[in-house]
């Protein structure tokens, strides 16, 4: 069993940059998979990023790519999602994922989520 942890959000204006960091719990992480997803208000979750548990491999949803950027630290259990250039169509609850049924968009645990708001 893992949980995830997601923090960092918050409120930003466009333009501007924010770090969202995921914090696991469990031994495991550092073997599994990770993703980020993102629900806006109204809308389907979408897929953002994901990074494979070796680091050698990454995908990004065309939308983001260019201004985010996936990472982790195996050794602190932890994954991020750096956010650059933002728009305010990123606004969004953003969800990381681990251990991939079928990556980079499926997985078995989830976070609860953290608010990221963009300003115009």
């Amino acid at each position: 069993q893992v949980q995830l942890v997601e923090s960092g959000g918050g409120l930003v204006q466009a333009g501007g940059s924010l770090r969202l960091s995921c914090a696991a719990s469990g031994r495991s992480f550092s073997s599994y998979d990770m993703g980020w997803f993102r629900q806006a208000p109204g809308k389907e979750r979408e897929f953002v990023a994901a990074i494979r548990w070796s680091r050698d491999n990454t995908d990004y949803s065309d939308s983001v790519k260019g201004r985010f950027t996936i990472s982790r630290d195996n050794a602190k259990n932890t994954g991020y999602l750096q956010m650059n250039s933002l728009k305010p169509e990123d606004t969004a609850v953003y969800y990381c994922a681990a251990q991939s049924t079928n990556w980079p968009r499926q997985y078995r645990y989830w976070g609860q989520g953290t608010q990221v708001t963009v300003s115009s």
